[in-house]
């Protein structure tokens, strides 16, 4: 047996047999043809040959095996039942095999089936299929030859049918959207929902009928504004709005959208005018109505309701009020035109929405003049300036006063009611210009004072008018005849003698405006009288401090530059001496001042004093006129003098003693009083009558002289004083001590009473109480 390599038979070479010598498969090799020798020992060898054919018989050895390893299909859910899905199929290389197809699992709900047809297995819907219950099967398929068999995978997807139309949850829906909301605001999300998937369940949304305020998301379903709502334009809209898949055929469902716009307060109150205007007399009580305002808001319910303010606005300074309610303006007091004429008001309508809306309107308040005030002018009192010896009928001034009111109300007479007699002036009734009627002097009156008055019916106004001259230089100076006594006191004291200014000439010019100028004629070549030539002040030279008594007459001139006049001065300068100070006395003359003393009473005075005392006139010195200062209001005049005893009376140039004058002058004070013109009161010298020492202390007065008094004036006297000082000593009594003995002396301090004795102290001094057998003070 001649083979190749791999041949699956060999022979025996004795025998003759054919066995197997590999495995043989029939489905690689199913049939062999060989050729076979025999050939014996010989030699030659014979051989011959024979063909050899075997068939290979099937066994059962292969397990059917599928074309593929998985299968797809889809299959729409609405397929009808025996619809073919597909066709899977197997093969088997034994011969001879039948081969039938199962379905092992994933059969849900058995809703396939197979069958074997044309050596393959046809798979088939058994029952409809729900896309909603299954939307996917894994089949395992089983192809058997009865011993063996082999699975594969059949993966069938179950697509939607648009057995679904899209449904809404309602037929109606109503929602609310504030009227304010922007364009682009979602107002609500319309919703419908399909049972189908993919494109069958994809709905798309749209409004049946065109609203331009809205429009919906087609995807979304979402309703938007694209216009702004106006509640006041309309307060709600009805959508017919369809949801749509987008199945083949397309199915729909349609419902109704109620969209309720809600009002908010986006309105402000408006009023029916662009202002107002109103008047009001002045005089009308407070709370009178002057107009009404009125507003209207668009806005609904509380949004809409409108009130009336002041408030943040300007209500004339609190003189209006505005009602709330019914926007009726009324005044809160008494108005005054004068003051305020015209008020320009703000108020404003304020709805009660949150938040609130405000519209402001200016209301125009007009006050209405009554004759309320009187006539006023510009100061209480006008001061109006005159040159003296101006013509007749000069208009000296205008006189005017103002009345705040207007109209009628306004007009304004005037008169003079007071001063004008005789009429020296004229007042114009309407133009208030005051003429002069008559000579102007300024030296007969300086001054008129009258009283104008300004008439507005019934109302009047009065004002107080100085005309005052201006001095002309029209007169000549006026100067009398005048004197100086200066009474010139030696003391040790230092500075007594007068230095500065003692008076000046006693000069007068009716002129007031004139200056005037003064100067020493004759009489003080030796200038004893210092003379200040522009302001007339008089000093004394210090050549005058001695002790030597002096008499000079001396003329003096003045002149105010036109006009002169000339008088004589007497001065006379009287040595004082302690001696006639020592010797004076003090008269207390009633009712009477320095000045009127001087000028004229001086003279007339003296000549009573002489005559009472039967003594020539020179021989009374004067030397002090002082207020007394201790009665209080009343005007007692002290006068201090000394009188010469008479000549020839024996004594020599001694002076009357106090204790004399006192006497003779008391007695004869009614005589005095009938010379003099004057009444004198009783002697108040001695200030120990008032009796300021205490503790029973003695009283001792003493007087002293003070020499730097200044001098007093009069019209026609320079006079120097001599001022008493009174004073007073207290001398206490035994066992005090101290300025006015206040103080009490323990005397038993030194042991006046010895050693024989015990000191007792009492009032006033002390007792010695003497030990026995001791006796004496």
């Amino acid at each position: 047996l001649e083979t190749g390599t791999g041949f699956p038979f060999a022979i025996n070479n004795s025998t003759g047999w054919i066995v197997v010598a590999s495995e043989l498969d029939r489905e690689v090799v199913d049939f062999y043809s060989f050729e076979v020798e025999a050939q014996d020992q010989g030699n030659p060898p014979m051989a011959s040959s024979a063909s050899v054919s075997i068939t290979i018989l099937d066994v059962n050895d292969n397990s059917p095996e599928f074309t593929q390893r998985e299968y797809g299909a889809r299959l729409n859910e609405d397929a009808a039942v025996g619809t073919s899905v597909l066709t899977v199929s197997a093969v088997d290389r034994d011969a001879n095999s039948v081969i039938t197809y199962q379905i092992s699992s994933g059969n849900t709900r058995n809703r396939f089936s197979i069958t074997s047809q044309s050596g393959g297995g046809l798979i088939s819907l058994a029952l409809p299929l729900d896309y909603k219950l299954e939307r996917q099967y894994l089949l395992t398929i089983a192809a058997s030859d009865g011993t063996r068999q082999d699975t594969a995978q059949v993966v069938v997807n179950v697509t939607d049918a648009n057995t679904h139309r899209p449904v809404f949850q309602s037929s109606h829906y109503t929602v609310n959207v504030n009227e304010d909301r922007p364009v682009g605001t979602t107002v609500v999300v319309i919703s419908a929902t399909d049972e189908d998937t993919g494109e069958n369940a994809r709905i798309t949304y749209l409004m049946e009928d065109s609203i331009p305020q809205f429009r919906i998301a087609a995807e979304t379903g979402a309703v938007t504004t694209q216009m702004e709502l106006d509640y006041e334009d309309q307060v709600s809209y009805t959508l017919a709005i369809t949801a749509r898949d987008n199945g083949i055929p397309q199915k729909s469902d349609t419902t109704y959208l109620e969209i309720l716009v809600s009002d908010v307060n986006d309105n402000a109150p408006q009023f029916l005018r662009d202002s107002y205007q109103g008047s009001v007399y002045e005089d009308v009580p407070a709370f009178t109505s002057v107009l009404q305002v009125s507003a209207t808001d668009r806005d609904s319910g509380l949004n809409g309701r409108v009130f009336y303010t002041f408030q943040g606005g300007d209500d004339g300074d609190g003189d209006f009020i505005i009602e709330s309610t019914s926007g009726i303006v009324r005044t809160l007091r008494r108005l005054d035109r004068e003051n305020v004429p015209l008020y320009a008001l703000r108020a404003f309508a304020v709805d009660k929405g949150v938040p609130a809306r405000r519209t402001p309107v200016e209301i125009q308040v007009t006050v209405l003049d009554i004759n309320d005030n009187p006539p006023v002018f510009e100061r209480d009192e006008f001061d109006i300036f005159v040159e003296e010896n101006s013509p007749i009928g000069l208009v000296v001034a205008r006189i005017t006063a103002t009345d705040p009111d207007e109209g009628t109300n306004a007009q304004i007479m005037y008169q003079i009611v007071e001063g004008n007699i005789p009429e020296v002036f004229q007042l114009d009734i309407f133009s208030g210009e005051l003429t002069a009627l008559a000579d102007l002097d300024y030296e007969s009156k300086a001054e008129y004072v009258m009283v104008v008055q300004a008439t507005s019916a019934p109302l009047v106004s009065r004002a107080t008018v100085h005309v005052r001259l201006r001095d002309a230089n029209d007169n000549s100076p006026q100067l009398k005849n005048f004197e100086i006594l200066f009474n010139n006191y030696i003391t040790n004291r230092s500075g007594s003698f007068p230095g500065g200014v003692i008076g000046r000439i006693p000069a007068h010019d009716p002129d007031v405006s004139d200056s005037l100028t003064y100067t020493f004629e004759q009489g003080n070549e030796l200038n004893l009288v210092l003379l200040d030539p522009r302001s007339g002040d008089l000093r004394l030279s210090p050549a005058l401090d001695n002790n030597r008594p002096l008499e000079a007459v001396m003329r003096v001139s003045v002149s105010d530059g036109v006009h002169s006049a000339t008088a004589q001065c007497t001065l006379r300068v009287t040595v004082i001496t302690d001696e006639m100070l020592s010797n004076s006395i003090t008269l207390r003359l009633a009712d009477m001042s320095q000045e009127r003393f001087l000028s004229p009473l001086l003279s007339r005075f003296l000549e009573g004093v002489a005559a009472v005392l039967a003594t020539p006139r020179h021989r009374v010195v004067l030397f002090n006129i002082q207020p007394d200062t201790d009665v209080g209001t009343a005007r007692i005049l002290n006068v201090s003098l000394s009188v010469l005893l008479p000549p020839g009376s024996g004594h020599g140039a001694r002076f009357f003693s106090s204790e004399e004058l006192q006497e003779r002058l008391y007695l004869n004070r009614s005589l005095l009083a009938a010379v003099t013109a004057q009444r004198v009161l009783p002697f108040d010298d001695n200030i120990c009558l008032r009796e300021p020492c205490e503790n029973y202390m003695r009283c001792v007065s003493v007087l002293q002289f003070d020499s730097s008094a200044p001098f007093l004036a009069s019209d026609t006297i320079l006079f120097r004083p001599i001022h008493p000082v009174t004073g007073l000593r207290c001398r206490c009594p035994p066992g005090f001590t101290g300025d006015y003995c206040e103080t009490e002396i323990d005397l038993c301090y030194s042991s006046p009473c010895g050693s024989n004795g015990r000191c007792r102290s009492r009032e006033g001094g002390f007792t010695c109480e003497c030990h026995e057998d001791f006796t004496g003070e």
